[in-house]
């Protein structure tokens, strides 16, 4: 296998002899994506495709859905979609118990005095991708844990909220690299557990969404850019 990154690597060994045929080469690599030095079969089957006639190209490089599947199951594996925000990482704006305080009473009387805030984001499953002719999408379900940082660091849970967001990804191909660019399309938050109390989540949703916008879509996109190699 080919390292990608300190997290994962890409095994592109031929799955059977290559195929001559008159007017082209026909190449069935492995193309599975495994977390960095485990080598066990992702729970998924690889389906068989076949390959759109291309007679007008030198070279069609197809890749599946599976092979997809396999890159989100081995990051997921690898934590890299556990994110973690606190004041010091948060570029646009400080978060602390005073901005979700203004915003939801019950944190302003649980914490009157101005803490810190530190959101902890995790994927809580194997993001779901789905590969259509004019779509690549991933759905993602994952948790956010808000924090209190006290003065002595430690930490002092407000609340959780369940997370699904549906993203799309745009791929192209620069340095003999595979390179993506996501696309958050849709949100949805539910409250799970709460320590101040319950309150609607919909108060939330336009600072938790831009915090999303702002610091974890381009956190993955950064990762994204630096592409996976190709055969």
């Amino acid at each position: 296998p080919m390292l990608i990154d300190d997290l994962a690597e890409v095994d592109y060994s031929l799955n059977s002899l290559p195929a001559v045929l008159q007017t082209f080469v026909d190449l069935d690599l492995k193309g599975v994506v495994y977390p960095a030095g485990n080598y066990t079969d992702p729970p998924y089957v690889a389906a068989p495709f076949t390959i759109p006639d291309q007679s007008d190209s030198m070279l069609s490089l197809v890749f599946s859905e599976y092979f997809f599947q396999t890159s989100s199951f081995a990051y997921y594996t690898a934590g890299a979609f556990n994110i973690t925000i606190t004041e010091e990482t948060c570029s646009y704006f400080n978060i602390s118990t005073e901005i979700f305080g203004s915003i939801i009473p019950e944190v302003a009387k649980y914490s009157v005095t101005p803490y810190p805030v530190m959101l902890k984001l995790m994927a809580t499953e194997t993001p779901i991708i789905s590969l259509e002719q004019d779509s690549f999408t991933a759905e993602i379900q994952g948790s956010m844990e808000v924090f209190a940082v006290l003065p002595d660091a430690a930490t002092q849970l407000l609340f959780t909220m369940n997370i699904a967001a549906n993203t799309s990804i745009a791929l192209n191909i620069f340095d003999q690299k595979l390179m993506g660019s996501l696309c958050l399309n849709r949100l949805q938050f539910s409250l799970a557990h709460s320590n101040v109390g319950f309150f609607e989540i919909s108060l939330l949703e336009n600072i938790l969404s831009y915090i999303l916008q702002t610091e974890v879509i381009p956190s993955a996109n950064a990762k994204l850019s630096k592409g996976l190699p190709l055969p």
